[in-house]
Protein backbone atom coordinates (compact mmCIF):
# COMPACT_ATOMS: atom_id res chain seq x y z
CA UNK A 1 0.00 0.00 0.00
CA UNK A 2 1.29 3.52 -0.44
CA UNK A 3 1.43 5.82 2.19
CA UNK A 4 -1.16 7.97 0.36
CA UNK A 5 -3.73 5.51 0.57
CA UNK A 6 -4.18 6.20 4.28
CA UNK A 7 -3.91 10.43 3.82
CA UNK A 8 -8.25 10.21 3.86
CA UNK A 9 -8.50 8.47 6.92
CA UNK A 10 -7.66 11.47 8.56
CA UNK A 11 -9.95 14.78 9.15
CA UNK A 12 -9.08 18.07 9.94
CA UNK A 13 -9.30 17.28 13.56
CA UNK A 14 -7.01 14.08 13.69
CA UNK A 15 -4.11 16.41 11.70
CA UNK A 16 -4.44 19.02 14.54
CA UNK A 17 -3.76 16.36 17.03
CA UNK A 18 -1.46 14.77 15.00
CA UNK A 19 0.31 18.39 14.31
CA UNK A 20 0.41 19.23 18.44
CA UNK A 21 1.67 15.91 19.18
CA UNK A 22 4.61 16.01 17.14
CA UNK A 23 4.87 20.02 18.00
CA UNK A 24 5.34 19.15 21.89
CA UNK A 25 7.15 16.26 21.49
CA UNK A 26 10.04 15.49 24.45
CA UNK A 27 11.03 12.27 24.90
CA UNK A 28 13.02 14.16 28.09
CA UNK A 29 10.27 14.68 30.24
CA UNK A 30 8.15 12.27 31.33
CA UNK A 31 4.14 11.00 30.92
CA UNK A 32 2.45 13.74 32.75
CA UNK A 33 4.75 16.01 31.72
CA UNK A 34 4.21 15.50 27.97
CA UNK A 35 0.26 15.52 28.56
CA UNK A 36 0.90 18.94 29.97
CA UNK A 37 2.88 20.44 27.17
CA UNK A 38 0.67 19.03 24.87
CA UNK A 39 -2.46 20.27 26.37
CA UNK A 40 -0.11 23.77 26.19
CA UNK A 41 0.62 23.27 22.96
CA UNK A 42 -3.43 22.70 21.84
CA UNK A 43 -4.57 25.49 23.77
CA UNK A 44 -6.51 23.55 25.97
CA UNK A 45 -7.46 24.68 29.41
CA UNK A 46 -9.41 21.88 31.10
CA UNK A 47 -9.07 18.95 31.64
CA UNK A 48 -10.76 15.32 33.04
CA UNK A 49 -9.73 12.96 35.15
CA UNK A 50 -11.22 9.12 35.22
CA UNK A 51 -9.91 7.09 37.36
CA UNK A 52 -10.59 4.16 39.28
CA UNK A 53 -11.03 4.06 42.57
CA UNK A 54 -7.90 2.50 43.42
CA UNK A 55 -6.22 5.18 42.29
CA UNK A 56 -7.87 8.40 43.98
CA UNK A 57 -5.03 9.16 45.51
CA UNK A 58 -2.61 9.31 42.34
CA UNK A 59 -5.60 11.27 40.75
CA UNK A 60 -5.99 13.76 43.65
CA UNK A 61 -2.20 13.87 42.78
CA UNK A 62 -2.51 14.25 39.02
CA UNK A 63 -4.95 16.83 39.89
CA UNK A 64 -2.78 19.11 41.88
CA UNK A 65 0.15 18.94 39.38
CA UNK A 66 -2.22 19.99 36.61
CA UNK A 67 -3.66 22.52 38.13
CA UNK A 68 -0.41 24.20 39.87
CA UNK A 69 0.27 23.59 35.95
CA UNK A 70 -2.61 26.06 35.00
CA UNK A 71 -5.03 23.95 34.30
CA UNK A 72 -8.89 23.74 35.18
CA UNK A 73 -9.37 20.01 36.37
CA UNK A 74 -12.58 18.12 36.58
CA UNK A 75 -12.23 14.48 38.18
CA UNK A 76 -14.44 11.57 38.55
CA UNK A 77 -14.14 7.89 40.01
CA UNK A 78 -15.22 4.90 38.00
CA UNK A 79 -17.90 4.37 41.17
CA UNK A 80 -19.68 8.02 39.98
CA UNK A 81 -23.57 7.48 40.59
CA UNK A 82 -23.28 4.29 42.74
CA UNK A 83 -24.92 2.52 40.15
CA UNK A 84 -26.53 -1.31 41.22
CA UNK A 85 -24.46 -3.72 39.46
CA UNK A 86 -28.09 -5.66 39.16
CA UNK A 87 -29.59 -2.52 36.95
CA UNK A 88 -26.96 -3.53 34.68
CA UNK A 89 -26.65 -7.01 34.78
CA UNK A 90 -29.21 -8.86 36.67
CA UNK A 91 -28.02 -11.55 38.95
CA UNK A 92 -24.71 -9.43 40.19
CA UNK A 93 -23.88 -8.00 43.13
CA UNK A 94 -22.56 -4.78 44.46
CA UNK A 95 -22.10 -1.26 43.03
CA UNK A 96 -20.95 -1.53 39.10
CA UNK A 97 -18.30 0.90 37.77
CA UNK A 98 -19.66 3.43 35.30
CA UNK A 99 -17.77 4.13 32.78
CA UNK A 100 -20.49 5.67 30.40
CA UNK A 101 -21.15 7.85 33.33
CA UNK A 102 -17.78 9.06 33.87
CA UNK A 103 -17.37 10.48 30.33
CA UNK A 104 -20.85 11.70 30.58
CA UNK A 105 -20.13 14.01 33.85
CA UNK A 106 -17.03 14.87 31.81
CA UNK A 107 -18.68 15.91 28.93
CA UNK A 108 -21.31 17.91 30.96
CA UNK A 109 -18.30 19.62 32.30
CA UNK A 110 -16.74 20.69 29.00
CA UNK A 111 -13.97 18.76 29.39
CA UNK A 112 -11.31 19.13 26.73
CA UNK A 113 -9.04 16.12 26.92
CA UNK A 114 -9.16 13.19 29.25
CA UNK A 115 -6.88 11.57 31.01
CA UNK A 116 -7.94 7.60 31.88
CA UNK A 117 -6.17 6.15 35.05
CA UNK A 118 -6.39 2.70 35.76
CA UNK A 119 -9.72 2.02 34.76
CA UNK A 120 -10.19 -1.97 33.85
CA UNK A 121 -10.21 -3.64 30.60
CA UNK A 122 -13.68 -3.09 28.98
CA UNK A 123 -14.18 -0.09 30.98
CA UNK A 124 -11.58 1.58 29.42
CA UNK A 125 -13.48 0.77 26.24
CA UNK A 126 -16.84 1.83 27.34
CA UNK A 127 -15.36 5.26 28.58
CA UNK A 128 -13.21 5.73 25.42
CA UNK A 129 -16.03 4.96 23.26
CA UNK A 130 -18.70 7.50 25.13
CA UNK A 131 -15.92 10.75 25.80
CA UNK A 132 -16.77 13.71 23.80
CA UNK A 133 -13.16 14.84 24.41
CA UNK A 134 -9.78 13.01 23.25
CA UNK A 135 -9.19 10.61 26.10
CA UNK A 136 -5.01 9.93 26.75
CA UNK A 137 -4.15 6.73 29.24
CA UNK A 138 -1.91 7.69 32.30
CA UNK A 139 -2.06 4.22 34.05
CA UNK A 140 -3.54 1.10 32.42
CA UNK A 141 -4.69 -1.52 35.12
CA UNK A 142 -2.97 -4.70 35.26
CA UNK A 143 -3.52 -6.42 38.38
CA UNK A 144 -0.97 -9.27 38.42
CA UNK A 145 1.80 -6.99 37.65
CA UNK A 146 1.11 -4.25 39.58
CA UNK A 147 0.46 -1.68 36.52
CA UNK A 148 3.52 -2.84 34.95
CA UNK A 149 2.26 -4.09 31.71
CA UNK A 150 5.94 -3.86 30.28
CA UNK A 151 7.14 -6.67 32.19
CA UNK A 152 4.47 -9.34 30.31
CA UNK A 153 7.29 -9.39 27.87
CA UNK A 154 10.21 -10.25 30.15
CA UNK A 155 11.46 -13.13 28.11
CA UNK A 156 11.38 -15.10 31.81
CA UNK A 157 7.49 -14.88 32.01
CA UNK A 158 6.28 -15.50 28.03
CA UNK A 159 7.20 -18.12 25.81
CA UNK A 160 7.27 -16.92 22.09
Amino acid sequence: MEKTEFAHLYDEQDKQILKVAEDSLNPRIDRVDEIIEYAKEAEISKLGIANCISFNKEADQLEGILTNAGFEVEKVHCKYGKVPFNDLLPGYRGTSCNPAGQAEYLREKETELNIMMGLCLGHDIIFNSKSKAPVTPLIVKDRKLKHHTLQAFDKNDKQV
